[in-house]
């Protein structure tokens, strides 16, 4: 059994996995091995695979069809023989000292189920720290990617696998990582923020377009902070906050650059994303729970279904 497996979810992209994979060539760890999960129907990433193995890394490589981020790395899951799980994203790289650092730190007395490294060009740098339910549940908590994810095998095994109906390709466009953080909090795991472990991602400058396009992209990714909304049945103050925040907030940047009809525009199609989601989700689980009913008392065994009537 190796310390880590790197689920690999892939589809798309070719010579971005190139630099992540020269970047694990010079870890100063090794016990590690990446899963690729190729979402591809095409054979596209055979060279650079056998590139790789070539160099040295230990790649096992597998397929999953139709796309999905979050059921593909449920597969890379499957697969995976080691005690730790990083999911790297293909276009993301790691720093030399990025698996020790998350090794040394998984040594340490207090044993985390679950390590936060820092993403370098998103995120500020903030004292190494715990993550708790609390803060997490109102979005006050340390900044969370799923490329910055690393969880203990036995936690995974424990609250399940990432949410298929949650990030990109879905109805609810996001939220996928938020969704099991909050899940790995409320089993009571301890969760660990590391930030001398570093992990790199390009970051495009913000743009309010109002086109179609880009409003319809940020309304989708909204729908997945609407459904964490209600599948963890977050407090209604906290909810009213993420609704009007997107519309508030563009009134106190009178001095930004961009319009302020774009940001208004912008934070419109946010709100009625977070919206959308946190109504349908609701919907849907409703819906589910009067299905399962129904099945429930179908199956229930006539003798108590007669004692319930009698009574």
């Amino acid at each position: 059994m190796r310390d880590f497996s790197l689920i690999l979810a892939t589809v798309g992209r070719t010579t971005e996995l190139n630099r992540l994979f020269d970047s694990l060539l010079v870890q100063t760890f090794h016990d590690f091995e990446v899963i690729i999960v190729d979402q591809n129907q095409d054979e596209r990433l055979t060279p650079i695979v056998h590139r790789a193995r070539c160099l040295g890394l230990a790649i096992r490589h597998v397929h999953h069809f139709p796309p999905n981020l979050a059921l593909a790395r449920n597969t890379g899951i499957a697969e995976a023989s080691g005690q730790w799980l990083g999911f790297p994203d293909d276009d993301c790289w790691y720093e030399p000292h990025t698996l020790e650092r998350i090794r040394l730190r998984s040594h340490h007395r207090d044993h985390p189920q679950g390590i936060i490294s820092r993403w370098v060009e998103q995120d500020a740098a903030l004292p190494p720290g715990l993550l708790s339910w609390h803060r997490s549940s109102r979005f006050r908590d340390i900044p969370v990617s799923s490329i910055t994810l690393f969880f203990q095998r036995n936690l995974i095994d424990h609250i399940g696998g990432f949410d298929g109906r949650l990030g990109v390709g879905q109805w609810f466009g996001a939220g996928e990582e938020t969704d099991i953080i909050l899940r790995a909090l409320r089993a009571g795991a301890l969760v660990a923020y590391q930030p001398d472990s570093r992990v790199h991602h390009r970051v495009d400058p913000p743009q309010l377009a109002v086109s179609n396009n880009a409003l319809k992209s940020a309304r989708l990714r909204a729908r997945g902070t609407g459904a964490m909304y209600a599948k963890h049945r977050l407090p209604i103050w906290v909810i009213a906050r993420g609704l009007l925040s997107p519309l508030i907030k563009p009134l106190c940047k009178l001095t930004s650059a961009d319009p302020i009809k774009h940001q208004v525009i912008h934070g419109y199609a946010i709100a009625r994303g977070r919206l959308d989601g946190w109504l349908v989700w609701w919907v849907r689980h409703w819906r589910e729970q009067s299905w399962q009913r129904r099945q429930s008392w179908k199956h229930r065994p006539a003798s108590e279904s007669l004692s319930k009537c009698a009574k």
